[in-house]
């Protein structure tokens, strides 16, 4: 069966464009692996209408509402190949099943390289988080802690101090200069600067962070902006082009989330810098107007050239 177009990737940027071609009576297969990137999480928050509602929750909802439309289907599996054809997409999944399509959504997402400090792991999306505006406020206030581990901490450091009472843990990996040492003085924000070794307590709770002099210093919760790799290297393998970001690479779209390899979008975290559900979402949706738009603009081209003809 030749879909119109196939989404790989099924949670919020896939499902949110799925529903969108469904809606256009388009053939849509969204193909799943099951592994989205919030899946550490308990709720999730800031989602409009869907405040403090689990994830799994919400993509559980968001898959049937698909396929509740007859042009829809799903398949759980990885796909691990893909190639451009004359047709448009031929993508093959782990289990050899060959799927092809006239245009294909890349929305694998991207997965967080936690760094190799005991305790972290045990806690990820639950007491050692990332996104101040998902989960800082459940906090209730109190000393929070941001680990210096890419060049952007120092922001969620001045962020955080709306949250709580927040020390930075800076690392030589990362030095401070004047001007931002000043801002997160004027907000408040302890430094630091002694090396840290290791999250403590009884997880996923957390005592504090234990540092190279011996000391612990207590937090309720750590965050860190965790550098970011593809979730998959189908993006790469097909050949579209990456730009480089402070936390790592992106899929490179213009401005319609086409790719540099024709008939192949790409959406969601990795296809973006800004990272939320309502951000994956939205840009799930551009992407599914800009795949449709493509399709109409074919099938006119084809229409016409059958009747000059």
């Amino acid at each position: 069966m030749q879909h119109d177009a196939i989404i790989v990737g099924g949670s919020f940027a896939g499902l949110a464009g799925a529903l969108v071609l469904a809606r256009t009576r388009r053939r849509v297969l969204v193909i799943d692996a099951g592994m989205p990137r919030n899946r550490f999480a308990a709720r999730s928050h800031g989602v409009l209408g869907h405040d403090g509602r689990a994830g799994g929750e919400l993509l559980a909802e968001a898959r049937a509402q698909f396929l509740a439309y007859p042009s829809a289907s799903l398949v759980s599996g990885e796909a691990v190949a893909a190639e451009t054809t004359e047709e448009g997409i031929a993508v093959r999944l782990a289990d050899g099943t060959l799927h092809q399509g006239r245009r294909m959504l890349i929305a694998t997402g991207v997965r967080d390289d936690l760094p190799a400090i005991p305790g972290l792991a045990e806690r990820w999306g639950e007491t050692v988080l990332h996104c101040p505006y998902c989960h800082a406020y459940e906090i209730g206030g109190g000393p929070i802690g941001v680990l210096a581990t890419t060049a952007l901490s120092h922001h969620q450091a001045s962020l955080l101090a709306d949250w709580g009472d927040t020390t930075y843990f800076a690392s030589a990996n990362f030095p401070l200069d004047e001007a931002t040492a000043a801002l997160l003085s004027a907000r408040n924000v302890r430094i630091e600067d002694t090396p840290f070794t290791a999250v403590e307590g009884s997880a996923p709770g957390i005592d504090g962070v234990r540092l190279a002099d011996g000391r612990l210093v207590p937090v309720k919760a750590l965050f860190i902006g965790a550098p970011l790799r593809m979730a998959s290297p189908l993006a790469q393998q097909i050949g579209c082009a990456f730009d480089d970001t402070r936390l790592g690479v992106k899929i490179r779209t213009d401005g319609f989330k086409q790719t540099t390899v024709r008939n192949v979008f790409a959406a969601g975290d990795a296809a973006t810098e800004m990272h939320n559900i309502t951000l994956a979402s939205a840009d799930g949706v551009f992407a599914a107007l800009s795949i449709h738009r493509s399709l109409i603009e074919e099938d006119a081209a084809t229409s016409l050239n059958a009747t000059a003809a």
